[in-house]
């Protein structure tokens, strides 16, 4: 027979797990999986990112190793041909030596300056000696030449013995500053025509605009005339005041010379903003190293209402699609518009007004019908309608129209005294002549109480009138004073002042303001 189970062993044996406790244990199973998914996917994340930026690294450090060895080669480049260069230098400058000490001797006579070549043997007969002062006296007279001159100029500096201190001291008399008794005339355009004239002269012979041959003298000489020139930029009421022409001169001078400082950007930035009207700004902000603070230049030239410029700005550096051109240009028309429209409203105008806004609309117009052609937008930006609208605001509004013909029997008198007898009266049947004096028609006075004193019958008009409105027209002659019997001249006419309208139809002139 088998044993009986012990009740001790009985009440040890544990008793089943339980619902809960089961689905506790799930829980907790599925809550570590999603954890353990979470953090492999975090790490998978991390080692894909470390992944990328060590391929990128290496791309960058590969571009650093293939752009340094390319400047290596550059510069081995521009060691070896130094030597070249230096000589083929060397030899033109004793060639232009020997031809300036054989001019001096001989005392050639002066060529006739009657087309182009007679112009390059005048210029070159000043390079030639290096008389630097007989050049600038010879340039500053022949403005009317000026696209003969930009040809010439570079061709003549050539053959100066040191084509970069002939110009120094060729502008030395109003750059860097004005040392002229009377500075009445703007010479800056033949500063700056001589500091173009000189880029391609400077150029390496075997190198070409990748390096400038100037002397360590002449460069710091030009770095000096730079520190003067900003420095008296208070004395010129600041870069808000200074003028345009003394900026792309400073400007020009630092291109020209390879003297530009990183530390001057923002210096450069507003002189150019300041005067980017000008046509050559875009290209020597380029030059300048500004190129990169373009955008932040063509935006702040919109918001100072100068659409246009900032369009040229736009296509300098090719940034027409972050700048759409033609919604710039059509701004700046409705801009144009509203100023047109503020000066009619002036009070203190009211004399030109219409004169003075009319230009202003046209000048705008001019100017974006320039543009649209510049840069071929006709496709987007039809010019018909502005040409039309130009025309129109062209045409005088007061065009004289020819009398119409006056029936003989309703003539008056030019006095304005009485009507005339009908023409032919003597010999009309019909016609009645009255053997009494016709009454005088008196000519109402102007509503004020003070008569005007005896004037010439013509007084020559001031040119131009002040805030204030043209004169009344009144009588050149003195009213009588009361019970003095009048006596009319039949003959005698009216001469009424001709700016306000009156008399000849003749309309005040007015000295013409130009806008851009």
């Amino acid at each position: 027979m088998g044993s009986l189970a012990d009740p001790g062993e009985l009440d040890s044996v544990a008793p089943p797990p339980s619902f809960d406790d089961f689905q506790r244990q799930t829980s907790l199973m599925t809550s570590c999986t999603l954890l353990w998914k979470e953090l492999s996917d975090h790490f998978t994340s991390l080692e894909q990112d470390i992944l990328k930026k060590s391929e990128a690294l290496k791309a960058k450090i590969q571009t650093l190793d293939s752009e340094t060895k390319a400047s290596l080669d550059v510069l081995e480049k521009r060691e070896n041909s130094m030597n070249v260069s230096l000589s083929i230098s060397l030899q033109k400058v004793l060639e232009n030596k020997q031809a300036a000490i054989l001019a001096l001797d001989e005392g050639a006579e002066q060529p006739e300056v009657d087309d182009s070549t007679g112009l390059y043997l005048k210029l070159k007969s000043f390079c030639v000696k290096m008389d630097s002062r007989s050049f600038w006296r010879f340039l500053i007279v022949k403005k009317k030449d000026l696209d003969s001159l930009r040809v010439e100029i570079p061709k003549a500096l050539g053959d100066c013995v040191d084509p970069p201190r002939f110009v120094l001291e060729s502008i030395s008399e109003v750059f860097p500053e004005d040392k002229r008794p009377n500075p009445t005339l703007d010479l800056g355009w033949a500063c700056v025509l001589m500091l173009e004239s000189l880029i391609p002269v400077m150029m390496d012979p075997v190198l070409g605009n990748e390096r400038k041959l100037v002397t360590p003298s002449v460069k710091d000489k030009a770095t000096e005339i730079a520190e003067i020139w900003k420095r008296s930029l208070d004395e010129r009421g600041g870069i808000e005041n200074v003028k345009t022409p003394d900026v792309h001169t400073f400007l020009q001078h630092l291109v020209t010379f390879g003297i530009v400082k990183d530390e001057d950007f923002d210096l450069y930035r507003k002189l150019v903003v300041g005067s980017a009207w000008r046509k050559q700004m875009p290209k020597l902000a380029v030059s300048l190293g500004l190129g990169d603070k373009m955008p932040e230049m063509i935006e702040e030239l919109i918001s100072r209402g100068q659409q246009v410029d900032a369009v040229h700005f736009t296509y300098e550096v090719g940034l027409a699609d972050r700048f759409p051109p033609v919604p710039l240009l059509k701004a700046y028309l409705k801009d144009a518009k509203k100023a047109a429209t503020a000066i009619l409203e002036d009070p203190n105008n009211s004399g030109r007004a219409a004169h003075l806004a009319a230009k202003k609309e046209q000048s705008a117009i001019r100017s974006v019908l320039k543009c649209i052609e510049e840069y071929k937008l006709e496709a987007e930006f039809p010019p018909e309608n502005l040409k039309k609208q130009l025309e129109q605001s062209e045409k005088p509004k007061n065009e004289k129209k020819r009398p119409a013909a006056v029936p003989a029997n309703k003539r008056t008198r030019a006095s304005n005294v009485g009507p005339m007898p009908p023409a032919k009266a003597g010999r009309s049947t019909n016609a009645y002549v009255s053997s009494f004096p016709v009454a005088p028609a008196f000519v109402r006075s102007p509503s004020h109480t003070q008569y005007p004193a005896a004037v010439p019958a013509y007084a020559a008009p001031p040119a131009i009138y002040g805030n204030r409105s043209p004169p009344y027209p009144y009588s050149p002659e003195a009213a009588p004073y009361p019970g003095t019997p009048v006596n009319y001249s039949p003959g005698t006419p009216v001469n009424y002042s001709p700016y306000g309208g009156y008399g000849n139809g003749m309309a005040p002139a007015y000295q013409q303001v130009y806008y851009r």
